[in-house]
């Protein structure tokens, strides 16, 4: 783990002065709140990628996406992104698919073939396409709880039933009295979209822990994502650096990996910063307060992901 403290943290404009050092070879970049808002790249993102690809930094996408990584790779193409800049990108999302695939683990051999599935609706539901699940909507027939979004209840047929969060925390109650494990696909609690936030699956699974339930966390801040980057990238923690807005997640991820970390304040955390626009540089003793707040400290400090 990287021990770092909130006084130690370093300011800067931009990432230049860390890209053109080229200590680290390997930079984890998260999407939403960092390259994209969900709807379009931010101010300078895409340039920033092309002269950080310039120093010779392997670049890869890890993200709390429910989706798989070639579905990312294409948002990001649509969104004006050149993929060839990137090794590769890994979601929670394909990680997993793997495991309820491979089923090599010890957990996931476990857990059975019938599951209840909460996915999305508006965004479009989650393909369980050549997992060899049984999706059910009776609880009782359910085996385990698998999360990729919060807007609708799977149905067998593939297609899904529109809810309220709160009609899918009622479905969690009953699954937490038979005490069935949860998989969640996608562990942010909100994220950004078009300055806006949404609730993602790691508040139902948040809820579920509190339910007394178990939850296996497939995404960041849990190491098997940074893992596998680094097995993408051929690279360790030390030459390692990881940049997202989130200090639960992205931040806590790096910390918990022992890799040096980049906080872009712009993102989730953009409102208790007291932050309105895009670039706005947020008061020093504010982002170390939230960190110690957060008990997540970042290396490195930046408005936004520009050079």
């Amino acid at each position: 783990m990287v021990s770092v403290s909130a006084n130690d943290l370093q300011f800067f404009s931009g990432i230049q002065h860390l890209a053109e050092t080229r200590r680290f070879k390997a930079w984890f970049l998260d999407q939403f709140g960092v390259l994209h808002d969900g709807k379009k790249p931010y101010p300078g993102a895409i340039s920033t990628l092309e002269k950080l690809a310039k120093t010779g930094a392997k670049m890869v996408v890890i993200s709390n996406s429910s989706r798989r990584a070639s579905v990312t790779t294409e948002k990001l193409r649509n969104l004006g992104f050149d993929p060839n800049l990137f090794l590769g990108s890994i979601t929670s999302g394909e990680l997993t698919h793997q495991y309820l695939e491979r089923r090599d683990d010890p957990w996931f051999a476990a857990l059975g073939k019938s599951c209840i599935h909460l996915t999305w609706s508006d965004r479009g539901a989650i393909s369980l396409d050549g997992l060899d699940l049984k999706v059910v909507d009776n609880v009782e027939e359910a085996e385990f709880i698998l999360v990729h979004g919060t807007e609708a209840l799977g149905l067998s047929s593939g297609s899904a039933v529109p809810k309220q969060l709160e009609e899918l925390e009622k479905i969690l109650e009953q699954c937490a009295l038979r005490k069935i494990p949860m998989v969640v696909a996608n562990p942010d609690y909100v994220t950004v979209e078009a300055r806006a936030l949404r609730v993602m699956p790691g508040t139902l699974a948040a809820k579920y822990e509190q339910l007394g339930g178990e939850v296996k966390w497939m995404g960041k801040p849990g190491k098997i994502i940074y893992e596998s980057a680094m097995a993408m990238a051929g690279v360790d923690a030390p030459e390692c650096i990881a940049v997202g807005d989130s200090l639960h997640h992205d931040i806590m991820g790096a910390n918990v990996a022992g890799m040096q970390s980049v906080f872009i304040t712009g993102g989730i955390h953009a409102d208790e910063l007291g932050l309105h626009h895009f670039g706005e540089v947020a008061e020093a003793s504010k982002v170390q307060e939230l960190a110690s707040k957060c008990g997540t400290y970042p290396t490195y400090v930046v408005p936004a992901f520009s050079w």
